[in-house]
């Protein structure tokens, strides 16, 4: 057999395995739409959820939902981009940064149970918070930090080395460089990472049943970050639960 048919097989393989992920995902998204499009209504989007019958909308925790997430991101992504430019461009090779490296990479591998009992502890109980909406987020943000951080590192390092060497030879600062220069090239990458972050934080549910609680507010919008916060994820294992569907 020719190299050249080896490749065609190959592409050919390849192919098919991306068609058959595509199709498997249309099929999901098919059939959602078919089964929820029919009873999907503006009312249902910003009515009051039921407690205690079938139906009732998802209102509150819809907003709740992006509201948790968006303050968890306004957390989350100063410390991770400067943690993420200290470690790719100011840091050396050293027991400090290899331990640095090291607590993210294990701080990523904690189950969001876990981080969800931790944030009972401390955000709820020890701080006094209680059930409530921003110690949703600050736990939340806990889960956000360990991706964010190497994918932050790995998009700077992967901008080409004589960007940086141009922009230091027209007499650019080094703060000058990273901020003109090197992050403009790394944003597509960190976009991705965020993108990727808000994705698994929306449909987080353990952390935010220990820390943001089962209940909501009667206004919506409720802005009122002590207030207790059901998101839309833990409303749908709430109902499963309870047999309220």
């Amino acid at each position: 057999m020719s190299s050249k048919t080896q490749d065609r097989i190959a592409t050919g393989i390849m192919w098919l395995a991306g068609l058959v992920i595509l199709g498997i995902l249309a099929a999901f998204l098919i059939y959602m739409l078919y089964k929820g499009l029919p009873v999907l209504t503006w009312d249902f989007i910003t009515g009051m959820p039921s407690d205690i019958r079938a139906g009732g909308g998802v209102g509150p925790q819809l907003f709740n939902s992006f509201y948790i997430l968006f303050l968890s991101l306004f957390f989350s992504i100063p410390v991770a981009v400067g943690a993420g430019i200290y470690l790719a461009e100011y840091a050396g090779n050293n027991r400090l940064t290899d331990l640095i490296r090291l607590s993210t990479e294990s701080l990523a591998t904690v189950p969001s149970i876990v981080l969800g009992l931790f944030g009972m502890i401390i955000f709820v109980n020890k701080l006094g918070l209680g059930f409530s909406i921003i110690g949703g987020a600050l736990t939340l943000t806990l889960l956000n930090l360990p991706l964010l951080v190497r994918v932050t590192e790995e998009s700077i390092r992967t901008v080409p080395a004589h960007y940086r060497e141009a922009s230091l030879a027209l007499g650019a600062t080094k703060w000058q460089t990273i901020y003109r220069v090197v992050l403009p090239n790394a944003l597509p990458g960190i976009v991705t990472g965020i993108t990727l972050t808000a994705g698994r934080a929306l449909g987080e549910t353990a952390i935010l049943i220990f820390t943001a609680g089962t209940t909501v507010s009667r206004q919506l919008p409720d802005f009122d970050i002590t207030a207790a916060g059901e998101t839309l994820a833990v409303h749908m294992w709430y109902v499963m639960a309870i047999g309220l569907v």
